[in-house]
């Protein structure tokens, strides 16, 4: 007769089974890679609290034969949902020592399942992939499975945070996914991402290249621009993924976790008013004007290695996160290009779907010229930001620190693009065009007539400064609220914040804008 407790041990033995996925073997090679089991990830990712694993004894729904007569444990990926740092998220992470982590029907239906549930439970939704791709013996049943990922990506998106980690490879079709999601972290070394392999690449074009250059941490981060942050390890991925959770609301109808100052002090520090170089021409680093004005260590930076002429950033203001996007003058003098454009549009529209204040700063001489940048659709590009600040909802604080020239200023979120509070540093220069350019065009008679040419340019240099750039005709017309020192310019933002935090905004009804993509 088959006890009870008969029935829980076979139930344990079935389990344990299952939580070894492919063996203790595999799970060995995966260490001598360098990377971490797929459970050892997400216990990495959890407080040790809590953790519930959904679906263990899932099973593939391929020919056993053609998968060598081999039971396929959890189909090769772990999901569930836990606590970080007390908050619920649930999360799929692909298991390598299964059948390289192929993706089959069972396999899909899992990421998708947990994907309902954080859509359900309003949850944030965290993937570790690490996946050999679409398992061929299941046909196309596997890329229905895909389909149906891509899919529920698509309905998560602006309801709950999504963050796929890069943890090994992701080729394929399966690299949409994470492209869908909201931040991609990648592991430096075992991560790879591309559509086609250099094999393929080879065959089809004759272009030599290895799998680290073409889909490696370094060549999605910086020159794609696909990658948001590089991570050392699985470790260190992990760690990053739950820094980043700390910035964000669990899903769009909550605020971002407020934490608390202790003994914070508004103060107003006189050496911020020393930041800027005397010459208008010297560059500087935004991050020292960004450190100054935010509670300390609370700046958070993303897609630290692409566009660097624009700075993205998560930070806190007496406790409250806020988005900041700020021009960055010591890379081509912090002029706005394709890639800027795309970096910032992208990250203003997520700041507004969950509920999370933008602050600007802005020092921008212009968009960036050039007859790549025409042929590459800057037009079409820098429209992105003009739609994305404009579409904006939460509040839109912005700071102009010196150059705020031409279109490119409407675009760093000017009055007219519904900014809710606008102060300038009295170093500020809002016009057109800067003032070498302006006097160009105005003044070129009266330059050619003079005697010492260079003097004559330069005095009416000056001039146009004084005259049509300051901050004060801008002021003059309400297109700033305030010209402030830079000393006062957090308490000026703190202030703001606060009296803006329950701002509502009524739009016309429809269905969605039509960003210019």
């Amino acid at each position: 007769m088959v006890t009870v407790n008969d029935k829980i041990k076979e139930l344990r033995e079935r389990k344990a089974k299952a939580l070894l996925g492919g063996g203790a073997d595999k799970i060995e090679v995966q260490h001598e890679a360098g990377k971490l089991s797929a459970r050892e990830r997400l216990a990495l990712l959890y407080d040790n609290s809590f953790y519930d694993e959904f679906f263990i004894f899932a099973e593939h729904i391929g020919n056993k034969t053609e998968l060598g007569g081999k039971d396929l444990a959890s189909d090769g990926v772990a999901t569930g949902l836990g606590a970080i740092n007390g908050r619920l998220v649930y999360s799929a992470s692909q298991d390598f020592t299964v059948m390289g982590g192929s993706v089959g029907w069972m396999h899909s239906w899992k990421i998708c399942e947990m994907a309902n549930k954080a859509l359900k439970d309003g949850a944030p939704f965290v993937t570790i992939n690490d996946s050999g791709g679409a398992r061929i013996q299941e046909g196309v049943q596997s890329l229905r499975g895909y389909g149906n990922i891509f899919y529920h990506n698509t309905l998560l998106s602006g309801v709950v945070p999504q963050i796929a980690i890069i943890a090994g490879p992701c080729a394929g079709g399966a690299a949409y996914s994470p492209a869908l999601m909201d931040f991609i972290i990648m592991v430096k070394g075992t991560g790879k991402m591309f559509i086609a392999g250099p094999q393929v690449i080879k065959q089809a074009t004759g272009e030599d290249i290895s799998a680290e250059e073409l889909g490696g941490a370094m060549a999605q981060a910086s020159i794609s621009g696909n990658v948001h942050f590089i991570a050392d390890n699985d470790e260190h991925a992990i760690e990053i993924c739950k820094k980043l959770l700390s910035y964000l609301p669990s899903n769009n109808t909550e605020e971002p976790p407020y934490y608390a100052p202790e003994d914070l002090e508004i103060i107003q520090d006189e050496a911020l008013n020393h930041v800027l170089p005397d010459d208008p021409k010297e560059t500087y680093n935004m991050f020292t004007i960004l450190e100054y004005v935010f509670d300390p260590d609370s700046i958070f930076e993303i897609q630290s290695h692409f566009a660097n002429n624009i700075i993205i950033c998560f930070a806190r203001l007496n406790g409250r996160v806020v988005g900041v996007v700020a021009n960055q003058p010591m890379v081509m003098a912090g002029a706005i290009d394709i890639n800027a454009s795309d970096k910032a549009a992208k990250f203003i529209r997520f700041c507004n779907a969950f509920n999370i204040p933008l602050i600007t700063f802005v020092d921008v001489p212009g968009f960036m010229p050039g007859v790549d940048q025409e042929f590459g659709g800057i037009i079409r590009h820098g429209a992105k930001m003009l739609f994305s600040f404009s579409a904006t909802t939460v509040p839109k604080l912005t700071v102009v620190v010196r150059k705020a020239y031409g279109g490119a200023y409407l675009a760093m979120c000017a009055k007219s693009l519904g900014a809710d509070r606008v102060a300038a540093w009295p170093t500020a220069e809002i016009a057109v065009m800067g003032a070498e350019g302006a006097v160009s065009v105005l003044f070129k008679d009266e330059i050619a007539k003079a005697e010492d040419k260079k003097a004559k340019r330069n005095e009416l240099i000056d001039k146009y400064r004084d005259e049509f750039s300051s901050p004060f005709p801008a002021a003059a017309i309400g297109m700033v609220d305030s010209v402030i020192e830079p000393m006062q310019t957090r308490l000026y933002l703190s202030i703001a914040l606060e009296t803006s935090k329950n701002k509502r905004e009524l739009r016309p009804q429809k269905k969605h804008g039509l960003i210019p993509l």
